[in-house]
């Protein structure tokens, strides 16, 4: 006869990851801190964005961007696919929906690296996510990121000054600030925030 017991341990709680959003001014060293983090925990799922932007140097499809024309961006938004979208130095780039959900079903911690406004609008579709900030150090080191990079001409960059003096204002709006003086301290954050051990 099977062994019954009268009370019962209590369900653990469904634990489900949230999103974890970063976001931050240009040239704040985003994409370096989510590689870095991503080489110590692959398990981290980065969402892949889709973008009108032309490949840069060394960029493969599917890999940092989804290339896409601007009408296959039309499609997108039209079809309701992405979970945000937003127009950056003339660019647009967006979040496909449907691979973050299922990720997260999945019980998997997805991350997202895009911009203020994209951040704003996954705040207002997923008020539960986690909104994480990453600030530079000082002024004049972001400037010093933007202008050495070297890929883009100057009435870029200056626009990216101009839309980082924006940015930085609506640190506020985060629920986290993460200042970039390590990559390697800044990815340990991050990771102690999505709870990814």
């Amino acid at each position: 006869m099977a062994a019954t017991s009268r009370g019962s341990a209590p369900e653990p709680p469904d634990v489900r990851p949230r999103l974890t959003v970063l976001s931050g001014p240009s040239g704040v060293g985003k994409s370096t801190v989510v590689a870095h983090l991503r080489k110590v925990h692959p398990e981290v799922w980065l969402s892949v964005s889709a973008t009108t932007r032309k490949p840069r140097p060394g960029e493969r499809d599917g890999v940092q961007y989804y290339f896409v024309s601007d009408e296959e961006f039309d499609k997108l938004i039209a079809n309701g696919e992405l979970l945000e979208w937003a127009e950056f130095a003339g660019n647009r780039y967006g979040t496909p929906r449907h691979a973050v959900l299922e990720r997260l079903e999945a019980g998997e911690p997805v991350l997202l690296e895009i911009d203020l406004q994209g951040a704003r609008l996954v705040r207002e579709s997923m008020p539960e996510a986690q909104l994480v900030f990453l600030a530079p150090p000082s002024w004049d080191e972001l400037v010093r990121r933007l202008t050495g990079r070297g890929t883009e001409p100057p009435e870029v960059i200056e626009r990216r000054l101009e839309a980082a003096k924006i940015e930085l204002a609506a640190e506020a709006e985060f629920d986290t600030t993460l200042v970039n003086t390590s990559v390697e301290d800044v990815a340990r954050e991050l990771l102690a925030l999505m709870q990814v051990v």
